[in-house]
């Protein structure tokens, strides 16, 4: 699997996002993918095309968007994208105040995902990421599974 450091950092975190659908919040999280490198522009339409098929809301205010299983050109690198959406956005009638866009090449978007509901499955992890105010305490929350 590609070093975790890449995968994440403080580069693919936005905080204090605002989004008045939760198609602008995927396209955001995608956007951030594209802007560093990991997908080509076209996986946003992969990844809203997933959201028609089944909503990636996972609970405890948390969405995590990726693309289809025919994405996989359209990824370069397997990143994650994180942002922060304090007044929430609609996921069919959930809340979602977190929004984890997701690219995984070779499959480890399967692993991530796994590191993802390991550190989202503590609601403690959860309310900090809800939170928080700097991008050091998101990157924190995930420092011991998303290494």
């Amino acid at each position: 699997m590609a070093d975790k450091k890449s995968i994440f950092n403080e580069d693919n975190i936005r905080l204090n996002a605002s989004f008045a659908t939760k198609e602008e919040a995927i396209r955001a999280a995608g956007q951030i993918l594209a802007d560093n490198g990991y997908v080509k522009e076209e996986y946003i339409d992969d990844m809203l095309k997933r959201e028609e098929v089944v909503s990636t809301y996972i609970g405890n205010h948390i969405a995590i968007p990726h693309g289809i299983v025919k994405s996989e050109e359209r990824i370069m690198a397997s990143g994650i994208s994180f942002i922060q959406v304090p007044e929430g956005v609609d996921y069919e009638g959930k809340t979602a105040n977190v929004i984890i866009g997701i690219a995984g090449k070779n499959n480890e978007h399967i692993e991530i995902l796994g590191d993802i509901a390991v550190a989202c499955s503590d609601l403690d992890n959860v309310e900090k990421l809800r939170n928080a105010k700097t991008k050091e305490e998101i990157l924190n929350v995930f420092k011991d599974v998303v290494r």
